[in-house]
């Protein structure tokens, strides 16, 4: 049975230490240097390792975010899915990405940073890092998760 997991993000962890103040005319603007983001460890939707920053907005809410992904070198994700279209930017490192229902690791393309990639919902691909990245990830929430293996579900495992 395949069934979709929400991740419920908390601003309060995570968030990066930006500014977001009024201009002269009203408008907002949000400035978050990378040497100024709270990293905080990532939803439990993912495998434990890697650290996340919410840069703009609430990921578990409608509408827009913006939020970067912190994995060392070798984390991998499971197959899985996402219920809306996941925009991606690798920031740093590489990221390795093979589409499918099962993880192959000769199957997988190597993204180099300043790679864009975007995947439409219920597109099932994998992952791993390769050296420790950074992905800027954005769309329109809430974000989700969902595994194609339910047993792959970090959330899942007893301790």
């Amino acid at each position: 049975m395949r069934y979709l997991l929400v991740v419920a993000l908390t601003l309060g962890a995570g968030v990066a230490a930006a500014q977001d103040s009024p201009n002269k005319n009203g408008s907002h603007a949000i400035i978050a240097p990378p040497d100024q983001l709270t990293w905080g460890p990532a939803p439990a939707a993912l495998p434990p390792g890697a650290k996340l920053a919410v840069l703009e907005g609430n990921p578990s809410e409608t509408g827009p975010y913006t939020m970067r992904l912190l994995m060392p070198d070798r984390y991998r994700i499971p197959p899985h899915y996402h219920p809306f279209t996941e925009h991606v930017t690798v920031l740093k490192g590489a990221f390795k990405v093979g589409m499918g229902e099962r993880f192959d690791a000769a199957a997988m393309t190597q993204l180099p940073a300043g790679t864009f990639a975007a995947l439409e919902p219920g597109t099932r691909h994998f992952a791993e890092a390769q050296g420790e990245t950074i992905l800027q990830l954005h769309g329109v929430g809430p974000w989700g998760l969902t595994y194609v293996n339910p047993a792959d579900d970090p959330r899942q495992r007893t301790p």
